[in-house]
Order: C-alpha cells, then sequence, then structure tokens
C-alpha cells in the first residue's frame, strides 16, 4: 500500500490553513500557510493511522486525490512501521514470533512497530523481509 494520501485545505475564520482528509476524518491540521498545513499533515496523519494500527483497525486505503487536493505523504519510518505490523496483523504474526524469527528480544520488535520509537529504517525492512514483504521507496518533489 502507498501511504500517501488526498489531503483539502481551507481557511478558517483567522485565517489559517485547515488540511484535512477524507479518508482518515482523525487528521486534521492548520498552519500558518499552505506549505505548513500541509507539512505537519504528514505528521497528523502518521499520528492517526498509528492509532488506527494499535486499535487493530485496518488501514485506510487512500482514495484518488479529487480537484484541488494535495498528495500528502507519510512520514517514511512511520510509514514503514505501518507496513510491519499491517502485514504481521494479516498474517497472524505475534511479536513474540517475530521476534523468533528475525533472532531478536521481543522488546525489540515492540520498539520496530512503535510509530513513536526512532527505530532504524533497514531493521524495519529486515522484519518486513522476514514476513515476504519489501519496502519500496520513492522520492517526488515536495509541494
Amino acid at each position: 500500500m502507498r501511504y500517501i494520501y488526498p489531503v483539502e485545505l481551507s481557511r478558517d475564520a483567522d485565517g489559517q490553513f485547515v488540511a484535512s482528509c477524507r479518508d482518515v476524518p482523525e487528521a486534521l491540521t492548520e498552519g500558518e500557510s499552505e506549505k505548513s498545513a500541509l507539512y505537519e499533515m504528514g505528521d497528523a496523519l502518521g499520528a492517526a493511522l498509528a492509532g488506527y494500527s494499535l486499535a487493530n483497525r485496518a488501514l485506510p486505503v487512500p482514495s484518488k486525490p479529487g480537484a484541488g487536493e494535495y498528495l500528502v505523504p507519510v512520514n517514511a519510518l512511520v510509514a514503514a512501521k505501518l507496513a510491519l505490523r499491517s502485514a504481521m496483523q494479516e498474517q497472524g504474526i505475534s511479536n513474540v514470533r517475530l521476534a523468533d524469527k528475525l533472532g531478536v528480544s521481543e522488546s525489540a520488535v515492540r520498539r520496530l512497530v512503535n510509530p513513536d520509537h526512532l527505530s532504524r529504517l533497514d531493521g524495519v525492512v529486515a522484519a518486513l523481509l522476514v514476513l515476504g514483504r519489501r519496502l519500496v521507496v520513492e522520492d517526488q518533489a515536495a509541494a
């Protein structure tokens, strides 16, 4: 799954730019400029999707952008961790079982799937590979 979502910008009564996402309505933020609101939205999406994941809710598949919407990516490390947790849930793999497969402690796996922990990306990639998944990275021009 691509962790990049269509976001709409509007202005509030105070002139702030408000960013919202129809696919992830819990992600809502604002900024003094369009650029700052869109930047903050990457973090808001990551936090909201982490909440979905921790509640064992399916992550919403990003819809196609509508007219005037911006595509905003989730932070790359958070997206990788969400992908790992989703793969574990799909395959019914516990932290303990993944730890056995990786030859690490269960607490190491807990850190790998924790979106708030600053893990090394290569550790998340290795865990995804053990589950038969791979991480694909692309770059795009910033909005």
